[in-house]
């Protein structure tokens, strides 16, 4: 991701979220934030989704993915959030974290899918309606493992 991309991210942000980042806070992660790394992806030189994870030694947390609403249901989701792992591996993570909304069954089943497994919850983290999110937590090494197991 660059600043550029800050606009389409944006719009992006604001299908998707009901509390969405604001441009300056996209801004300042990709020009103060050491530990930020974000990706974006497109589709005929449009960006159609995007996101991002901070690396903290060898820990990394997601901040946000997202997909545009035209583009969803086709499996997008998923190939962001492997490529957000594959850069985790690649930058010495050896586990990922994230939260996700205790009503959103389509991204647990999506996180389980891809090795997460819950192991907390964050009561009212959501600040527009104070739901919890459930925390969880994948494996990196046991993912890529997984992986180069299957390319073999």
């Amino acid at each position: 991701m660059r600043v550029e991309d800050i606009d389409s991210i944006c719009d992006i942000e604001r299908e998707s979220f009901t509390t969405p980042w604001s441009a300056g806070a996209f801004h300042n992660e990709l020009t103060n934030n050491h530990f930020a790394h974000y990706l974006v992806m497109q589709l005929d030189g449009e960006i159609v989704g995007y996101g991002g994870m901070w690396m903290i030694v060898d820990e990394a947390h997601v901040t946000n993915i997202a997909v545009r609403t035209a583009y969803r249901g086709r499996k997008l989701g998923e190939r962001l959030l492997i490529q957000l792992q594959s850069a985790a591996v690649f930058l010495g993570a050896e586990r990922i974290t994230l939260e996700v909304r205790a009503s959103n069954t389509i991204a647990q089943r999506l996180y389980a899918k891809l090795g997460f497994i819950p192991a907390g919850l964050r009561r009212g983290y959501y600040t527009d309606n104070g739901e919890d999110a459930i925390i969880m937590w994948a494996h990196l090494r046991r993912i890529a493992e997984e992986g180069a197991e299957a390319d073999e």
